[in-house]
């Protein structure tokens, strides 16, 4: 049985109080990967990061075998899971979730983005988080400042001038 659509959405939960501002690409990607991890390890379960994937990688290195951001390891027979996190869309990352399904793994591929995320289909379930980018090369999320309270007090309508 997949139940990869509850994990997705649990997962999804887990993320969305997920706050960073001023972060670049590799800098958001390894901080997901530490939620993804620690969101895991509270369901009690064994997590490998950068676990071998069973997909070889391309000519010349195919002896190697690609890695997974995330895989767990879930007791009582449930299937284990293999999480990949990209801000880009990668037809690959699709192919090696593919293949880990058929191997028996769940898939979840969490994709963060400022712009719209696609949704692979099944049998890969997608774990979309939304970011903003702030300025060229730097990303944000949740983490927007309102803006700070005006005073109400007294002289509050009087500017008061400062030596230079």
């Amino acid at each position: 049985m997949d139940d990869g659509a509850e994990l997705a959405a649990a997962l999804a939960a887990h993320l969305d109080g997920l706050a960073f501002t001023g972060l670049g690409a590799d800098q958001v990607t390894a901080l997901v990967i530490d939620e993804i991890a620690g969101w895991a390890q509270g369901q009690g379960w064994r997590v490998y990061r950068r676990a071998p994937s069973v997909v070889s990688l391309p000519p010349p290195l195919d002896r190697q075998k690609s890695v997974l951001d995330v895989a767990c390891a879930r007791p009582g027979g449930a299937p284990p899971i293999a999480i990949e996190v990209d801000h880009t869309d990668r037809r690959r990352t699709v192919d090696k979730l593919v293949e880990e399904v058929a191997a028996g793994r769940v898939a979840l591929w969490v994709r963060w983005s400022p712009g719209k995320i696609a949704d692979p289909g099944p049998p890969v379930h997608l774990v979309p988080l939304a970011v903003t980018r702030p300025r060229p090369g730097q990303f944000a999320r949740g983490a927007e400042r309102p803006p700070p309270p005006h005073s109400t007090g007294a002289g509050s309508g009087t500017a008061q001038e400062f030596p230079l």
